[in-house]
């Protein structure tokens, strides 16, 4: 199975319109990534209804997660906010991963659902 994980920020305060809109964002921007690279890996997932995990964690967390994606090749992508509206510019909000083996995102299990 395939499957997509968003990390939000949980230490900072998000409207559920805003959660909502950082959410896409990381899952697109993640998604251009995979089906730039491994255009079978969109294919399997998008087969299988296009899972996707919506989790919470603080920035910290967050941060160590992109590092063992970067170290484990699998695609991420951070989001940092324009500033437009509830955020200052450059905050991060959010974090995609994948989509991917639900086996190489296992370890994003241990966060809490949003």
């Amino acid at each position: 199975m395939v499957k997509q994980v968003i990390i939000v920020r949980s230490d900072i305060s998000m409207g559920k319109g805003k959660i909502a809109a950082q959410s896409s964002h990381a899952s697109i921007g993640a998604y251009k990534k995979v089906k730039g690279k491994d255009p079978e890996m969109v294919d399997k997932w998008e087969r299988e209804g296009g899972k996707k995990v919506v989790l919470t964690a603080p920035l910290e967390e967050i941060m160590e997660f992109l590092k063992w994606a970067t170290e484990k090749k699998i695609a991420s992508y951070l989001v940092k906010d324009a500033g437009h509206t509830q955020v200052e510019p450059g905050t991060i909000t959010a974090l995609g991963l994948g989509p991917d083996t639900e086996a190489r995102l296992e370890p994003t299990e241990k966060l809490k659902l949003l």
